[in-house]
């Protein structure tokens, strides 16, 4: 076996997250209420804007959890 062999596959799943994430990217904008889910907390006074996004975040979580899970059983 050709001891490159671990690189290039390492490097084509690399390529592909990368790809990914840029699709993800681009498409965020279009997703309805990502960003203003229930339990995402959003302050506003004078001078001073305070996001958290909880619920987003709890939400991402679990789906990547999912897709893991799903990935790497075998």
């Amino acid at each position: 076996m050709n001891t490159l062999y671990p690189l290039g596959k390492f490097l084509i799943i690399l390529g592909l997250v990368i790809a990914g994430l840029g699709v993800l990217l681009t498409l965020a904008p279009k997703i309805p209420y990502l960003g203003r889910l229930p339990g995402d907390i959003y302050y506003k006074r004078d001078n001073l804007v305070f996001y958290f996004p909880l619920g987003t975040s709890i939400l991402i979580s679990i789906v990547l959890s999912l897709l893991f899970y799903i990935l790497t059983r075998r």
